[in-house]
């Protein structure tokens, strides 16, 4: 998923992801981690929304997204913002990557890896979702943390399913169309309308796909790419996921390097 087009209205249509209380919650498991700063990446970073957040945190950021257009609108949101960290003057002091999750590459091991907005949901294939977490494993420092949250299976049969929605804004109309399939994809057909500033309206089309994943398959690609400390949680609360969790954060620690160096 790209992102093309989208890009200059996904900020819009993300405005009511509640990106504070998040990154209290993330900011709270790192410091539990013993990771009060330092290098931390953002895989599906998108925007910059939560990498922004992150880097006002105090940690040293390094966004990574597939779409070149989101990365471009990242970017400009920094100028606009007029910064990160509040230390931090340049804008540019966050580093964006044009890469795809499946293959990213790292200059050397950062203390702490996130992902937010169910973005691993992207990735249809499981033996892909290994080997991202394979790689996460591989760019920790030694006992780094990962942090990303996923939909559920429930989520898209039992809260989507095969709904459709029309919300109406001032200067934009939107409709989501659910489709769920035996193939346990789920497809969303998303129509947005925005005005122009000649009073013409500009419609964009995009196809959206996501696997769920359960947390015992989530457990099983992340230990079996050697990660450890599993735990998952309800949303970004302290409470334990369920079968019924829409929306799960998963957090594991790097294991391996620390046999290497001793």
């Amino acid at each position: 998923m790209a992102y093309e087009a989208f890009a200059e209205v996904y900020e819009e249509l993300m405005d009511n992801v509640p990106y504070d209380a998040w990154c209290d919650r993330i900011r709270e498991l790192l410091l539990e981690a013993g990771i009060p700063d330092g290098l931390v990446a953002e895989l599906g970073c998108g925007t910059g929304s939560m990498t922004r957040r992150l880097a006002g945190a105090g940690y040293d950021m390094i966004g990574i997204d597939l779409s070149p257009d989101m990365l471009d609108a990242a970017r400009e949101a920094d100028l606009r913002e007029g910064g990160t960290a509040p230390e931090k003057d340049d804008a540019a002091s966050i580093l964006y990557l044009n890469q795809d999750m499946r293959s990213f590459e790292l200059y050397g091991t950062v203390r702490a890896i996130v992902s937010v907005c169910d973005s691993i949901n992207y990735i249809l294939e499981p033996d892909e979702v290994q080997e991202v977490f394979r790689l996460v494993n591989n760019y920790l420092d030694p006992k780094g943390m990962l942090i990303l949250d996923f939909h559920t299976p429930y989520y898209f049969r039992e809260v989507l399913g095969d709904s459709s929605i029309a919300e109406t804004r001032e200067e934009m109309a939107m409709i989501w169309e659910n489709e769920e399939s035996d193939d346990g994809i789920h497809r969303l057909y998303l129509t947005v309308f925005r005005e122009e500033p000649d009073g013409r309206y500009q419609r964009f089309e995009e196809l959206h796909q996501q696997r769920g994943y359960t947390t015992e398959e989530m457990r099983s690609l992340a230990e079996a790419a050697g990660l450890v400390d599993v735990q998952f949680y309800d949303e970004y609360t302290k409470e334990a996921a369920t079968e019924r969790s829409e929306r799960v954060v998963m957090i594991a620690r790097e294991c391996g390097k620390e046999e290497q160096y001793e």
